[in-house]
């Protein structure tokens, strides 16, 4: 009889399977938990009590963040602050690799925990306490209410124009544990180009156990990437997101010392 497997083997195989067949983008994960489809009355601009409610959550996020990293990963290191620093007080859209539950505190660690805004799928809007912890900790989820969509987009301008960093998870869905970067979704370029913002490369590179657990995690932030403005206005977005995917793969392969491959066995065509 064959021995079970773990949960972290099932997994892996999982992704090795997607991998394969290139379907970097498929959502393996159920949905969990009660969630709401923001409307026009999303409060995505705090003001008054929220306001109060926000730099709570962010001040309590920020305080609990490093023992929680100590006893989730043993600690995490941030690499490249030079690069933050040369943002100044510009403001930006970042891309992050989607690999953990954790991963937005990573972004607010390395970014800054008062500086940074995450958008997220429309899902993600739970309710009950962790909804209130996510309207009230910088957490922007999109919609397919136009209203609110309005509302998000007037706020993101708002905010990068105050200099605040936007982070989106550009390969658009979480693959556990998974290291190697994931093809990037056009969004975060689309907002980018529009708001006349630089894209901040983040990527998150780690060890595994052999339980599968992280360890040594560490992020690594990238030189910004500027559009360049002598290209058409239309061929900006994919000029940005091949060069913040070109820095995401350099990093790969330095951080891990291989290079970048995917297992080609049974590609479809």
């Amino acid at each position: 009889m064959k021995p079970k497997r773990t949960k972290n083997e099932i997994i892996r195989g999982i992704q090795a399977t997607l991998e394969r067949h290139r379907r970097f983008d498929f959502r393996y994960i159920p949905l969990l938990g009660h969630w709401k489809m923001p409307d026009k009355n999303y409060h995505y601009r705090q003001r008054g009590f929220d306001l109060f409610l926000t730099g709570f959550w962010r001040t309590v996020l920020k305080l609990f963040t490093r023992a929680l990293f100590w006893t989730a990963y043993g600690g995490v290191k941030v690499d490249g602050k030079k690069n933050l620093k040369a943002l100044g007080k510009q403001g930006a859209i970042s891309v992050c690799n989607h690999f953990n539950y954790l991963d937005t505190l990573l972004v607010r660690t390395a970014a800054g925990h008062f500086r940074t805004f995450h958008t997220m799928g429309p899902w993600n809007n739970k309710t009950g306490f962790a909804g209130h912890i996510i309207r009230h900790g910088g957490m922007w989820p999109f919609s397919k209410d136009m209203a609110a969509t309005r509302n998000l987009l007037a706020e993101m301008e708002r905010q990068l124009q105050k200099g605040k960093i936007v982070n989106f998870y550009a390969e658009q869905v979480m693959w556990t544990n998974y290291q190697k970067p994931r093809p990037m979704k056009d969004g975060a370029f689309h907002y980018a180009v529009k708001f006349s913002v630089p894209v901040l490369p983040i990527f998150c590179t780690f060890k595994r156990n052999k339980k599968g657990h992280l360890r040594r995690v560490r992020v690594h932030i990238l030189p910004a990437v500027y559009a360049d403005e002598t290209l058409p206005k239309g061929e900006r977005m994919q000029d940005m997101k091949r060069r913040a995917e070109e820095a995401w793969k350099e990093c790969y392969e330095r951080a891990y010392g291989i290079p970048l491959e995917y297992d080609d066995r049974e590609r479809t065509p």
